[in-house]
C-alpha cells in the first residue's frame, strides 16, 4: 500500500462525505439503479446473500462470509457503518479492500456520476447521495476484483435501499424490531414489509426466529414471489451451546445436517444464534438446502469468523469490552452476555448515544448490570448530550459521572476498574463509540494493562 494510493482512497471519501449523509435517505432505488444501468450492472456478476433484520446483520454476515470463503470462493463483504476506516465496508477475502482498488473504481464510476447528477438536477431532484454511491463503489469495486459471491447488508429497511439494486439468491431475516420507526414504520409488522422487499422471484429465504406479525408478512412475501422460506425453530437452529475459552462450543441442527460441538470464537449465547442462521444461509447457498456443508469446512469457516465491535476485548487488566448496542433489543443480548460469559462483579458502562437512538430504551437495558455510568458523547454531530443520558442514569439510581470525550470516560472508567480485579468495563451505546474506542485502545495500548 503506497502513500499515493492512502490519499487516493482519503480522497474519495471526502468526496463522498460532500454527498447528503447516510442517514439521508428516501424510499426509492431508481437512482442507484439508472447509475448501475451505464456501468452494466455489475451486481449481477456474482452471486449473491442479501442480509436484513433489526439487529445481528453484521455479525451474521460476517460469520456467512467466512463460512463460504472457507469453501475456496472469492468473497466479497459490504457492511456498514464502519468502526475506524470507510474500506472496512467493502471487504474482498476477509480483508478491507485494497486502496488503489477502491479509488480505481472510483475513477470508473465518476463519469457517470456526473451524469446522473446532471439529470437529477434537470428534473429538479438532489445530487446521488453518501450511501447511495457508497453502494455503487462497492458494488463496482467487486465486479473488478472479482468475486465469486457477495453478502450484502441491508443499510436501512430492505424494499427501497441501495443495495436492492442487486438480486439475492438467498434472502436472510436476522431478527426483526422497532428500530428507525421514522422510516420504516411504528409497527413491527410494518416494518417486516419493508425487509421483506429484499425477496427476489425464486429466491431461498431463511429467518431467525421471528415475532409472529413479523413471520406472517415474511411467509406472505415469500410466497408472493415462489420463494422458498426456512425458519429457526421449525427448519433449523441452535440445539446447544456452551462456554469455551474465548467463544463458545455449538451444536446446529442445520436444514441439510446437523453439526456437532464446533468452536465459534465469540462471546454471547445471541452469537450462537447468529451462526446457526449463518450456517442455513450457506447451505441454501451451497447446496440448495439439501447438501451439507463438509465438517472440514464448517469447522473452518467458524473458527476464522470475527464479529469487531461485538464483545469485542479491548484492554486487559482491567477487562474493557467494546460492543455497538446501538439500541434496546442489542442492548438486551449484551447484557444476557455478559452474565452468561464473563464472571465479574461490577460493570462500569461507558455509554454514548446518537440522538435519533432510543437513549432511554438502551439505559432501561443496562441498568441491570451497570455498577457506575461514564456519560459521555461520541464524536459525531448527530450525539445525544451526556448530560441527558447521566439524568436516566440516575433515574434508575446509578452512579454517574459526566465525560467531555470517550478518551476521558475510558481513562475514568479503567481507573475504577483497576481498583478491583472484579470489576470490569464495557463501552457501548453506538457504533460510532465502538469505533473511537477500538481506535483509542489501539493508540493507548490497553492491553498491555492499566497504569497509574
Amino acid at each position: 500500500m503506497s502513500d499515493r494510493d492512502v490519499s487516493r482512497a482519503d480522497a474519495v471519501y471526502a468526496a463522498l462525505l460532500q454527498r447528503q449523509g447516510e442517514r439521508w435517505v428516501q424510499p426509492r432505488v431508481e437512482r442507484t439503479r439508472r447509475v448501475l444501468e451505464l456501468l452494466d450492472d455489475p451486481q449481477k456478476t456474482y452471486r449473491v446473500v442479501h442480509v436484513t433484520g433489526t439487529n445481528g446483520k453484521t455479525s451474521t454476515s460476517r460469520i456467512i462470509e467466512s463460512l463460504v470463503r472457507a469453501h475456496g470462493l472469492r468473497t466479497g463483504l459490504f457492511t456498514s457503518p464502519h468502526l475506524a476506516r470507510f474500506t472496512e465496508r467493502i471487504m474482498v477475502d476477509g480483508e478491507p479492500i485494497a486502496d488503489g482498488a477502491v479509488a480505481d473504481a472510483w475513477d470508473e464510476i465518476e463519469p457517470f456520476v456526473a451524469l446522473v447528477d446532471a439529470e437529477l438536477e434537470a428534473s429538479g431532484d438532489a445530487p446521488l447521495t453518501f450511501f447511495e454511491l457508497l453502494t455503487v463503489l462497492a458494488f463496482v469495486a467487486f465486479a473488478d476484483a472479482p468475486i465469486d459471491v457477495l453478502v450484502l447488508e441491508v443499510g436501512m429497511g430492505g424494499s427501497w435501499d441501495s443495495t436492492n439494486t442487486a438480486d439475492g439468491d438467498v434472502a436472510v431475516f436476522t431478527p426483526i424490531d422497532i428500530d428507525h420507526a421514522d422510516r420504516l414504520g411504528d409497527t413491527i409488522a410494518d416494518i417486516a414489509a419493508v425487509k421483506a422487499g429484499i425477496i427476489k422471484d425464486g429466491a431461498t429465504v431463511v429467518s431467525a426466529r421471528q415475532d409472529p406479525a413479523a413471520e406472517r408478512v415474511l411467509r406472505d412475501a415469500a410466497a408472493a414471489h415462489g420463494a422458498s422460506i426456512a425458519f429457526e425453530g421449525e427448519d433449523f437452529g441452535l440445539a446447544e451451546q456452551r462456554l469455551a475459552v474465548g467463544g463458545q462450543q455449538i451444536t446446529v441442527r442445520g436444514l441439510a445436517g446437523t453439526y456437532d460441538e464446533e468452536y465459534l470464537p465469540l462471546y454471547g449465547g445471541h452469537q450462537g444464534f447468529n451462526a446457526a442462521l449463518a450456517i442455513a444461509a450457506v447451505e441454501a447457498l451451497i447446496g440448495g438446502a439439501s447438501q451439507a456443508i463438509a465438517a472440514a469446512v464448517l469447522t473452518e469457516g467458524l473458527a476464522q469468523a470475527t464479529a469487531p465491535g461485538r464483545l469485542q476485548l479491548v484492554g486487559i487488566a482491567p477487562t474493557v469490552l467494546v460492543d455497538a448496542a446501538h439500541n434496546p433489543h442489542g442492548a438486551r443480548a449484551l447484557v444476557a452476555a455478559l452474565r452468561e460469559s464473563f464472571d465479574f462483579d461490577e460493570w462500569g458502562v461507558v455509554l454514548g448515544v446518537l440522538g435519533d437512538k432510543d437513549a432511554a430504551g438502551i439505559m432501561a437495558e443496562l441498568a441491570p448490570v451497570a455498577t457506575h455510568v461514564f456519560a459521555t458523547a461520541p464524536a459525531s454531530e448527530r450525539a445525544e448530550h451526556a448530560d441527558r443520558l447521566a439524568d436516566l442514569a440516575e433515574s434508575h439510581e446509578l452512579p454517574v459521572t459526566v465525560h467531555d470525550d470517550l478518551a476521558q470516560a475510558a481513562e475514568a472508567a479503567r481507573a475504577w476498574g483497576a481498583d478491583s480485579e472484579r470489576r470490569a468495563v464495557i463501552i457501548a451505546g453506538s457504533v460510532v463509540l465502538a469505533g473511537e474506542a477500538i481506535t483509542l485502545a489501539d493508540a493507548e495500548e490497553w492491553k498491555s494493562g492499566w497504569e497509574r
